[in-house]
């Protein structure tokens, strides 16, 4: 089944990318993976705060993705897998990839009025070596009045 995996967090522009890997994955009968990135902290000489502050992150980051997940599946029926990963987001993001050889397309948003966020200028900077094809959608990006073709 083909995968779309993306990015997510509680910016506009991972949203709009939600909305494209899903409006993708339904034409094609395919899935959406969510994967929800939590920042590792920087080493902490006490160990129970900085294991308590991922922690907590963790879990707010647990809390998006199910709510994501719950509003794509009332508005699409399509029902996203989630994984939460700590640590560095480009690494953990092309370890994904080498992992899991169904994801189709990696979907990524852009946001409107600033400058790529890490993930876009690191992802777009290595497409070529991509073991799938990268989704950039901008933040503002609207499927509804696009006529476009799948």
């Amino acid at each position: 089944m083909r995968t779309f995996l993306v990015i997510i967090d509680e910016s506009e522009e991972a949203t709009a990318a939600l909305r494209y890997a899903a409006q993708r994955a339904a034409a094609v009968n395919g899935a959406v993976h969510l994967l929800a990135l939590v920042p590792q902290q920087n080493f902490s000489a006490f160990g129970a705060v900085q294991a308590t502050i991922e922690e907590e992150a963790r879990d707010r980051a647990e809390m998006l993705a199910h709510g994501v997940a719950g509003n794509l599946f009332a508005t699409s029926g399509i029902m996203p897998t989630i994984s939460v990963k700590i640590g560095q987001g480009q690494k953990i993001v092309t370890e994904f990839l080498a992992e899991h050889a169904e994801v189709a397309a990696l979907v990524l948003g852009a946001a409107k009025d600033s400058a790529p966020g890490p993930l876009v200028t690191h992802f777009s900077a290595a497409a070529g070596s991509l073991p799938c094809p990268l989704y950039i959608i901008p933040a503002d990006y609207d499927e509804t009045t696009r006529d476009h073709t799948v």
